[in-house]
């Protein structure tokens, strides 16, 4: 099974960075910089993908997961 999923990327007013994974509601996490927030986010991602593999709410078997991730400079 192949899973893609997209982060997208905002710097805050107050300075911090907040990645989403667009497909996945309410993961969502903060870093100092962006690659903090998108390791955070990816991080979160996976925790949420065993749950919902734990709970039999996704297809078992091979994954091949990738994020799209454009860090900005």
């Amino acid at each position: 099974m192949q899973m893609s999923y997209r982060i997208e990327i905002e710097r805050e007013d107050d300075g911090r960075w907040i990645a989403e994974v667009v497909e996945l509601p309410g993961v969502l996490a903060y870093g100092r910089d962006a690659e903090e927030a998108v390791a955070h986010a990816q991080a979160l991602a996976l925790r949420v993908l065993a749950d919902r593999l734990e709970q039999g709410e996704a297809a078992s078997g091979p994954i091949t997961l990738t994020f799209d991730t454009p860090i900005p400079s």
